[in-house]
């Protein structure tokens, strides 16, 4: 069984300055996988994100915190002695905010040489925009994503889970990992940055390749493969008024589906790909789904290859059996994920 210690980050040393979203999410990352982290956070609570209480605050839990003004010489003091014993300094303030405090990085890499500082911002160093303030939704407006999601009238929201999880903190620990990497081998810092708004369009290229193809039209919404306008990847309501989502791109998976929905004989498989079908099989699609429950499609589902799945929600994920099976979720204190990485299974 894997400890604490026998983790691949297991005495990182990490330093997090304050901050809402992708930064502590990086953060909780890390110390699944070892790390040790020491918050930075100002005495008076600054009002940023969702308030909640600490014991609910899942993306900060395990960390040590410190509650520091570091516009006193008193406060820089302390993080200057944390920073003396850190592997890794971590921050999301906006351009400029760093330096304004005194913690230039150019200075810091210069005082301790082996220090690895990940930068996050907003929008980017450059620009119009470098300044402004901005959430999840407002870096995806400005990357294609917001655009490309949801039905053909409007854009929705894809929680924050994309360009603040999936865009920022992601690159922020690419960056930051291959700084450490770097620095096993010349055996000096430096400095890695990126922003939410790249890291979210740093998610996009595939989409762009498509669009070169001639395989996507970026100007309509629900028209394409993947954003529900193919009736093989979409959702479906159930007779209970919940849904399902099917994925069976693939010919060998769409012949599963059409099994398994028993329409093998009506809907002519050798179509799958004519868009002049789409409408009369979404149609057909939606009737025939309509006729049984959610888990009762699940059930019939789940020993084939239709890449047909139940729609959970959060609090049903952290029960269903498959992902209890990976140890995806723990329910103490309350449901949550509980790791992501196994390291050395079977070994």
């Amino acid at each position: 069984m894997t400890t604490a210690n026998d983790l691949p980050l297991a005495g990182l040393k990490v330093l997090e300055l304050h901050a809402i979203g992708p930064v502590p999410y990086a953060g909780s990352l890390l110390i699944s996988l070892g790390a040790q982290i020491v918050r930075v956070s100002p005495p008076a609570d600054p009002k940023l994100g969702v308030a909640m209480k600490p014991e609910f605050d899942v993306l900060n839990a395990g960390k040590t915190q410190l509650l520091l003004d570091m516009k006193s010489a008193e406060g820089m003091a302390k993080v200057h002695e944390q920073l003396a014993q850190s592997d890794v300094l971590m921050e999301g303030f906006r351009p400029g905010v760093l330096e304004r405090l005194g913690l230039a990085p150019a200075e810091l890499v210069k005082r301790y040489p082996k220090l690895v500082i990940g930068r996050l911002s907003g929008f980017g160093s450059r620009g119009e925009l470098a300044p402004r303030a901005g959430h999840d939704i407002t870096y995806l407006a400005m990357c294609g994503v917001l655009h490309a999601i949801g039905t053909g009238e409007t854009p929705v929201p894809p929680l924050n889970v994309v360009a603040d999880f999936g865009g920022g903190a992601m690159h922020l620990l690419l960056g930051v990992m291959a700084k450490l990497i770097q620095r096993g081998i010349t055996g000096k810092g430096g400095v890695a940055e990126t922003s939410i708004l790249a890291g979210s369009v740093g998610l996009t290229p595939l989409f762009f390749g498509l669009t070169a193809a001639g395989r996507w039209n970026p100007a309509k919404r629900e028209s394409n493969m993947l954003d529900g306008g193919v009736p093989f990847y979409r959702v479906y309501k159930t007779k209970d008024n919940r849904h399902v989502a099917i994925g069976a791109i693939e010919a060998k998976f769409y012949l599963e589906l059409l099994d398994v929905l028993g329409l093998k004989g009506e809907v002519d498989p050798a179509r799958q790909l004519d868009p002049s079908t789409y409408a009369a099989t979404i149609a057909r699609f939606s009737e025939r789904i309509a006729t049984k429950t959610r888990d009762e499609w699940a059930a019939l589902a789940l020993p084939r290859d239709a890449c047909m799945a139940p729609v959970l929600d959060f609090l049903e994920a952290a029960k269903y059996a498959h992902n209890l099976a990976n140890d995806l979720y723990t329910d103490q204190p309350f449901p949550k994920p509980l790791r992501t990485i196994e390291f050395d299974r079977g070994l």
